[in-house]
């Protein structure tokens, strides 16, 4: 049984048909990632997995439970964490209260500041700015410290949502590589990237979004080697 399977939902914005009919599945222990232009409807079916978006139809699946149209605080009890778009840290507090809100569900404080450290240790960046207002970090360190609130979570599936965003190369390959150390460390993750290219050289399994519709999914290395998958998203 997949550990999130998104089956055949449709969500809307008004009168605008967002996703139409979209499956997605995600194995435990996988890096699966959704590709395609902007507008195909990667970030809304991000959105929709947890919680702030309702489909109109079809189920999401997540260990066996229906959490379509279940309440975002509860997804993420549930073990569903994501990393938003744009990164949106609270500027005006520091990177040590960003990373306690990202625990803000949780009561168990020896573990909690055990993955405090872990945090720490994986991101060296965020330990020396611990007191430094977030909205002073540069775009990296704020990419960080996302996904270091979301971590504090304990989430057992992470939804990236367009972690190399304006991030210059070097910085961009250090995130894909903490990525793949995230998920090497026992985190399941499903990743909407724009670098297709990165994305698909990380990932197990690949869908290929295109107005809302999957239009063509399989083994990330296998769309990567394909010629359509090369023109269409990897420059050639």
């Amino acid at each position: 049984m997949a550990m999130l399977k998104v089956d055949d939902i449709n969500v809307y914005y008004g009168a605008i048909h967002a996703l139409k009919g979209i499956s997605v599945e995600v194995n435990q222990g996988e890096i699966v990632t959704l590709i395609g232009a902007n507008g195909a409807g990667k970030s809304t079916t991000l959105r929709t997995i947890s919680g702030l978006l309702k489909p109109k139809t079809g189920h999401i699946m997540f260990e066996g439970q229906n959490i379509a149209g279940t309440a975002a605080q509860n997804i993420v009890k549930l073990g569903i964490s994501q990393v938003p778009e744009g990164r949106r840290v609270f500027a005006h507090m520091s990177v040590l209260e960003n990373l306690d809100l990202g625990a803000y569900l949780r009561s168990d404080t020896k573990e909690i500041k055990a993955d405090m450290d872990l945090v720490f240790g994986r991101f060296p960046r965020l330990a020396e700015r611990r007191s430094q207002l977030a909205g002073t970090l540069s775009g990296g360190e704020q990419q960080m410290l996302a996904m270091g609130r979301a971590l504090m979570s304990r989430p057992r599936i992470l939804l990236l949502d367009e972690p190399s965003m304006g991030l210059a190369p070097l910085l961009v390959k250090e995130i894909f590589s903490i990525v793949k150390d995230i998920n090497a460390n026992g985190t399941t993750i499903l990743l909407v990237e724009q670098n297709a290219h990165m994305a698909l050289s990380i990932a197990n399994k690949a869908y290929v979004l295109e107005t809302g519709r999957v239009i063509l999914s399989g083994d990330a290395k296998e769309l990567a080697a394909s010629e359509e998958i090369r023109k269409a998203y990897l420059g050639g």
